[in-house]
């Protein structure tokens, strides 16, 4: 029993090893590689929302960690009022998930991975009970088998007349149940599945199972 015990704690942190090693490297690549269109994203979202392009908020990490997390703004106060939106160019962005791109830094740094659950404020964690709390023992990810379910998340609101109660009562239960299935199943393997199958969304094909 201890021998197989010793294995199983081997195979876990070889595992961590390797995830560790591929968001660096994909983290590093992606910077590097999409640096002008970091800087040309960064340089709409300062005109489109008057501001310093960032969005930066407090969200839960792993073992429930608070972390920054970067994203672009793509909100902008509307003239003469206070009344808040998401612009035109914000729309674009959000659709092409440009505004997720800062992410990478948050993946170099150790604080996300590429492939994990959406890092959520500490409101909604703090309802996790049980075995359910198994999922902050992963870092949040980039994309995840959530993010792919509810890849246009914000339309789906819009459709429903209490968008509040349907996120706290069907969405987030079933995104913890999706979460749960990924702590699991997580593999190498798997993890490459879901960014293929990421990048297969946003260009507007067909979604297969990712796991």
């Amino acid at each position: 029993m201890e021998s197989v015990l010793k294995t199983h704690s081997i195979n876990i942190q070889l595992k961590s090893i390797v995830k560790r090693f591929f968001d660096i490297v994909f983290s590093v690549i992606g910077l590097s590689l999409f640096s002008w269109l970091l800087f040309l994203t960064w340089f709409l979202a300062i005109v489109d929302t008057q501001s310093n392009g960032f969005f930066i908020q407090e969200r839960i990490g792993q073992f429930g960690r608070r972390f920054k997390i970067y994203k672009f703004r793509t909100i902008q106060m509307l003239p003469n009022s206070k009344v808040f939106q998401i612009s035109e160019i914000g729309k674009f962005l959000r659709k092409y998930k440009l505004d997720e791109l800062p992410q990478l830094i948050n993946i170099l740094k150790g604080e996300m991975s590429v492939v994990g659950p959406r890092p959520d404020i500490a409101g909604y964690y703090n309802l996790l009970e049980g075995e359910n709390r198994k999922i902050l023992e992963l870092k949040p990810g980039l994309t995840g088998l959530a993010s792919l379910k509810y890849f246009d998340e914000e339309a789906l609101l819009r459709e429903q007349e209490d968008s509040l109660s349907y996120n706290d009562n069907v969405l987030f239960p079933d995104k913890v149940q999706l979460n749960l299935e990924y702590y699991y199943c997580q593999s190498f393997f798997g993890d490459l599945k879901i960014i293929v199958e990421t990048f297969k969304f946003i260009f507007g094909k067909k979604i297969t199972s990712a796991i």
